[in-house]
């Protein structure tokens, strides 16, 4: 199979490094890496080189280009671009995919699969989630830092099993995977997590240890916690009880001074994923006439 990454960065760098230190020397798969600017040199020229928790590796996918007329027809592609480059990205490489092609999102946000499937209506497009903490350090160097580094994607139709040959692919790379027909209810419980998470962070420049480490800090993440549920129970997502018990303890088990891409973001004066992540709730929440009062004030906030 023909197996793209498009995006490189923290996440895409982590997978498609472990899928091409599997494969990269293989007749297989052939693994494509969608890179750009400096980072696509630098890979190009020394490979990728990634940090991870298991080891250090320097790994080479059979191609890595910026032309979709180079890369070819993909069977199997993952977008890892940030949430803003979706639909630009998937317009980009629309002539590598088609009806034969499974799309992978692996993005912040709970839509991405159904953006995608506007742009691309006749590929089989899933929807996907990952939890992990891993960034570019500087060109070519991918550090996987914290999280349990699962990936995990799926249907909600009951079909997901005719997938099995894609999550084999996935561990044969050591990769932590697991497939689902329940894929909504853990995108959301992700999203209970990371939207709040990421909005308090970026407002107010709070790592996570001083986020769940301040009381008035940590009860307004509860609440805020508490207004995703809301919305995605509007939605008829049913999440677990304790999801946020389970969420602050993730949280609070990460480094202290770990920060959110979106904080990130911001403080490197790039655009950020505001609009995708609590702007997408604020308007969610509005047309179902849900109140989400803090997450308007973060939302206010950060624009």
């Amino acid at each position: 199979m023909r197996i793209a990454v498009i995006g490189i960065g923290g996440v895409g760098g982590y997978y498609g490094g472990k899928l091409a230190l599997t494969y990269g020397k293989s007749a297989e798969h052939e693994i494509i890496f969608i890179a750009r600017g400096k980072h696509l040199e630098a890979i190009q020229k020394n490979g990728l080189h990634l940090k991870a928790r298991d080891g250090n590796y320097v790994v080479r996918p059979h191609m890595a280009t910026d032309d979709p007329v180079e890369a070819g027809v993909f069977d199997l592609v993952f977008f890892c671009t940030k949430s803003y480059s979706l639909e630009s990205a998937a317009q980009q490489f629309s002539s590598c995919i088609n009806k034969n092609t499974i799309v992978i999102p692996l993005l912040n946000g709970v839509n991405n699969h159904k953006r995608l499937r506007e742009v691309l209506p006749e590929a089989a497009v899933l929807n996907a989630c990952v939890h992990i903490i891993s960034v570019i350090e500087k060109p070519g160097f991918i550090h996987e830092k914290a999280g349990p580094s699962i990936l995990t994607f799926g249907t909600d139709d009951g079909r997901a099993g005719k997938y099995q040959y894609v999550l084999d692919i996935l561990l044969k790379a050591d990769i932590k995977a697991v497939m689902t027909d329940k894929i909504s209810e853990v995108v959301w419980g992700k999203y209970m997590l990371i939207c709040p998470l990421a909005s308090l962070s970026a407002a107010y420049g709070k790592t996570y240890g001083e986020i769940t480490g301040d009381g008035a800090c940590r009860q307004k993440l509860k609440k805020m916690m508490a207004e995703v549920i809301a919305v995605a129970h509007a939605h008829k997502i049913i999440l677990p009880d304790d999801i946020v018990d389970d969420a602050i303890r993730l949280i609070s088990s990460v480094d202290y001074n770990n920060k959110t891409s979106m904080q990130l973001d911001r403080e490197r004066g790039r655009q950020t994923e505001i609009d995708i992540i609590p702007g997408y709730l604020c308007q969610l929440a509005k047309e179902l006439h849900i109140p989400t009062p803090l997450h308007d004030e973060m939302y206010a906030k950060l624009k």
